[in-house]
């Protein structure tokens, strides 16, 4: 296998114009490297470079000597794979210690080939934390950048869109600063990969890149709800921002729930209810009878003994309908919602377990509906011209916090359980805030932030979204995730019962 692997590296140096040397390939078939496919020393520097993989974290560690990237000529460890057409690529970096050289360089970098001079394009973070997006246009020719305003960020992402990059920086928790070039003539079959160079021949430098993603997007005409990409099911730590993607499907999964004392996750896919064990990372279907068309509102109680699930009702013109079954699918014991009100989308169950709330297609518009259990009997909770939606009881009781457009813009509110003394909680104009869920602890709001170009009172797929926190009270958000996706990512309460941990939704093609 290792002879192999050398020998089609061989070959593809030979071609490329490269002498290489086999010391310098240090994977080998007993060595994992997450998402890459091979590591290699990029312009035989005097020390060879090396890559470790910690599966555990899904976190790398590379190491890399070089004189420098820059001019016509470049020297540096890489981590690599190959891509075709457009993506996206993001990391959470830092450097090993204080390094010798303030020019010493980490980041994502973009080749057409794996000699030292070939045409490439890179996200370059500079160990005196000058920012700058490096490239060069053709084979053997002098490097040029875009220099950033931004300074020592720890978050990268570098996208491509056709001809034109982006490289989007960040300190952890702060939104994106964001430069661009364009009328970049790359290969559309290119090396992407994470780097590390330490700007002097004689030194070993080593950096850890943790929350690695390599992104492919949605196709720019695809057709919502009929166009599908895959999906990955994260696990976030939500004080540390560190995440790991659980397991990886070609199918649209979404909405996640955490449940049976943080040993499972429920979530939907394609109509039907899956949950997935985290002892074992298998997977079973859960059993919910003639409901094989669900959407992503379905919401267990406080308690766990009810889940509510949202089932597009055939016998009322395909529109979706609220039922309340066994948790453990054995039986949908009754219907919700009457047939011929409007669709029914639900999103949350009192601590009590005897009121439903949900977001009703009533009176020719959305607003947040309440129905007692028992009789059935609906009442309104909200009453705008806009969209109310996202309703979610506080684990108290005493409050139900929402998403609504009344002033203009997609922001949080908070109301009393019985509808009155709304109350705003966000103010942004950079985002458009949506599904906000409370923390078991009763501390913390969670909620998914959309950019703002998305059309009014739409929450898409496949978008660059953020996660973000914050304190139930109100006050300033922070950044907790970055991620692309949207719709589905985090729909239903997504908490750990320890408010230590949240469940979502990525994507990728």
């Amino acid at each position: 296998m290792k002879i192999a692997i050398i020998s089609i590296i061989v070959v593809l140096s030979l071609i490329n114009g490269i002498n290489p040397k086999e010391e310098h390939l240090t994977m080998n078939k007993e060595q994992h490297i997450g998402v890459f496919e091979n590591n290699l020393d990029i312009g035989e520097p005097l020390q060879s470079g090396s890559v470790f993989y910690d599966t555990e974290n899904q976190e790398y560690t590379i190491n890399g000597s070089g004189i420098n990237m820059w001019a016509e000529s470049d020297q540096f460890q890489y981590l690599f794979k190959s891509i075709q057409g457009d993506f996206i690529l993001r990391a959470h970096i830092e450097f090993v210690g204080d390094g010798v050289d303030p020019h010493r360089k980490i980041g994502w970098i973009v080749r057409n080939n794996l000699s030292g001079n070939s045409p490439h394009v890179n996200a370059s973070i500079h160990g005196d934390g000058l920012t700058s997006l490096q490239y060069r246009k053709q084979a053997g020719g002098i490097t040029e950048e875009v220099t950033s305003t931004d300074t020592a960020p720890d978050v990268v992402q570098f996208e491509r869109k056709g001809n034109s990059y982006y490289m989007s920086t960040a300190k952890f928790g702060k939104p994106f600063i964001t430069v661009k070039l364009e009328d970049l003539n790359l290969n559309n079959e290119v090396f992407v990969g994470l780097y590390i160079c330490s700007h002097n021949p004689e030194v070993m430098e080593t950096a850890k890149f943790t929350n690695v993603r390599i992104i492919k997007p949605a196709a720019p005409n695809f057709i919502p709800y009929q166009d599908y990409i895959g999906s990955r099911m994260e696990q976030l730590n939500v004080e540390t921002g560190h995440r790991k993607i659980l397991f990886e499907s070609a199918h649209s999964i979404q909405a996640p729930n955490w449940v049976n004392n943080d040993k499972e996750l429920v979530y939907n896919s394609n109509g039907l209810l899956y949950r997935y064990r985290f002892d074992s990372g298998k997977i079973s279907q859960i059993n919910t009878g003639f409901a094989v068309q669900n959407n992503n509102d379905h919401v267990f109680s406080f308690d766990e003994t009810i889940l509510g699930i949202s089932h597009h009702n055939q016998d009322d013109n395909g529109r979706s309908s609220i039922y309340i079954m066994d948790p453990k699918g054995d039986s949908i014991s009754k219907k919700i919602t009457k047939d011929g009100v409007g669709a029914s989308y639900l999103h949350g169950i009192s601590p009590d377990n005897k009121t439903l709330i949900f977001t009703a297609n009533r009176k020719g518009k959305y607003d947040i509906y309440g129905v007692d259990i028992e009789n059935r009997k609906e009442f309104q909770l909200t009453d705008t011209k806009d969209l109310d939606d996202g309703s979610e009881f506080s684990p108290d009781g005493k409050f139900i916090y929402f998403n609504s457009n009344r002033t203009g813009n997609m922001q949080l509110w908070r109301m009393k359980s019985d509808g009155s003394n709304p109350k705003q909680l966000t103010f942004d104009t950079n985002y458009k805030d949506w599904f906000p869920h409370i923390s078991p602890d009763g501390k913390w709001i969670v909620f998914i932030s959309f950019p703002p170009d998305i059309n009014f009172g739409d929450h898409p797929f496949y978008k660059q979204c953020v996660l973000r926190l914050m304190p139930i009270q109100g006050g300033e958000p922070k950044i907790i995730a970055y991620l692309y996706g949207g719709q589905g990512s985090i729909n239903v309460p997504s908490w750990s019962k320890d408010s230590k941990h949240l469940a979502f939704v990525s994507n990728s093609n």
